[in-house]
């Protein structure tokens, strides 16, 4: 490996000498120092982040926030904040302690302060923080990235806390990984024909493809060929954010849709695949049984979200909302763009109505919102599906949102089968 720092240009050199003061004199030491760790020969410029170290996990990143906060520090470029550990609009929600809310509320302001855009959600994307193709940014949070990189053709790495907010306040990330050209050229090519093509118009099959990709190639890039050029934004959205939860996929391509894949060629760079997979039906019905863990057909409540629902995704769930409340709590996990839109169109009264519990800002997975028991959730999220065991204590069942919807009326599991069978 190579531990050679990078070479710097003469302005990262004025940057790491402390010329735009103490706190990005820090985040460059530490952005340097990352970047000989990872062999990158030099640094890239980056033109936006999103930051993923807004999530209170512990006072040591209230601590660090602060720190930068304190030194002068300020965000060089465009940067949006992923959730935090609080519903700010309704901060009664969350089950948690006093000072376990002050922290929390305090590393959520400190980013604030540090100049960065208090969107509060896990799909930038959807409020409108949109990377050109080719743009090299430093994103965290994993579906935020397999987005990026896949759907909108941008360049980034998977960013974690702290590292994140420091190539916001520098400007520069290592330029290595999916910043070059040689590491986004697909080596697996998926063939997706055995798959019947109901199925691959529903939304239902993009987050159980994402989560056998990620159990397939790992950190590898695929390309996948035989889904309909019509697939959505949303469909690609819940098949990466699945990919980046079952495996470590920053980066997929679909032939004919991703932008870096108008066809298998260009996908594979002119070269051939290290491997060709054909993904059998049988495979594909197992990794969707998978992700249900609870036998019981009772339900106690249902949650969508992950990552945040999308208006698109509101109106198709206004269209199936009961003409009475429903039978268990039902939660919808969304950013404070979509909230504020479905306000001023005055649409929130319907899900209201419905039963439906609004949560911005955070979710359901990663902070305590969920009532407190050993019960069943049920989801159409395969990143739900995937973290809501291990980090709720709830069981999981997984089905299409016309399957959480009918299940929730009822308050037990019912799922069409049909198009699995």
């Amino acid at each position: 490996m190579n531990h050679t720092p990078p070479r710097l240009s003469p302005r990262e050199q004025s940057l790491l000498g402390g010329e735009a003061g103490a706190a990005t004199r820090l985040a460059m030491r530490i952005v340097v120092r990352m970047g000989e760790i990872l062999g990158a020969r030099e640094l890239v410029e980056i033109t936006s982040a999103h930051i993923d170290g807004c999530l209170y996990h512990g006072d040591g990143g209230v601590e660090f926030a602060e720190r930068l906060v304190e030194l002068g520090g300020r965000v060089s470029v465009p940067a949006t904040l992923n959730v935090g550990a609080l519903d700010l609009l309704n901060p009664n929600r969350v089950r948690a302690s006093d000072r376990r809310r002050a922290m929390a509320l305090r590393q959520m302001k400190a980013y604030q302060a540090l100049g960065c855009n208090p969107t509060w959600t896990c799909a930038p994307y959807q409020a409108g923080h949109r990377p050109a193709p080719g743009e090299h940014v430093a994103w965290g949070e994993s579906n935020a990235v397999a987005f990026a990189n896949s759907v909108l053709g941008a360049r980034t790495n998977r960013y974690g806390d702290f590292m994140d907010i420091c190539c916001a306040i520098t400007g520069r990330a290592p330029r290595t990984g999916l910043h070059l050209d040689e590491h986004r050229r697909a080596t697996v090519v998926v063939d997706t024909g055995e798959v019947v093509a109901g199925l691959k118009r529903r939304d239902v099959f993009y987050p159980v493809l994402g989560t056998w990709l990620g159990a397939a190639v790992g950190d590898r890039v695929a390309v996948v060929t035989g889904l309909p050029a019509s697939v959505g934004e949303d469909q690609l959205k819940a098949m990466g954010a699945a990919a980046a939860s079952s495996g470590a996929v920053g980066l997929f391509h679909v032939a004919g849709v991703t932008p870096e894949a108008p066809d298998l060629k260009t996908a594979l760079g002119g070269g051939a695949p290290d491997e060709v997979i054909t993904l059998r039906p049988d495979a594909l019905r197992a990794v969707r049984d998978t992700l249900s863990t609870a036998a019981s057909e009772r339900i106690d409540a249902v949650a969508v979200g992950s990552p945040h629902f999308s208006l698109a995704e509101f109106a198709q769930l206004e269209a199936l909302l009961p003409a009475t409340p429903f039978a268990v709590p039902f939660y919808v996990c969304t950013g404070r763009s979509e909230y504020g839109q479905l306000d001023s169109a005055g649409r929130l009264a319907r899900f209201i109505d419905a039963g439906v519990e609004i949560v911005v800002d955070t979710c359901v997975v990663v902070t305590p919102i969920l009532p407190p028991s050993d019960g069943v959730l049920m989801t159409n999220s395969g990143k739900f599906a995937h973290y809501t065991p291990s980090n709720t204590g709830y069981g999981v069942v997984y089905g299409s949102l016309e399957d959480c919807v009918r299940s929730a009326i009822r308050g037990r599991v019912t799922r069409d089968e049909g198009l699995w069978s």
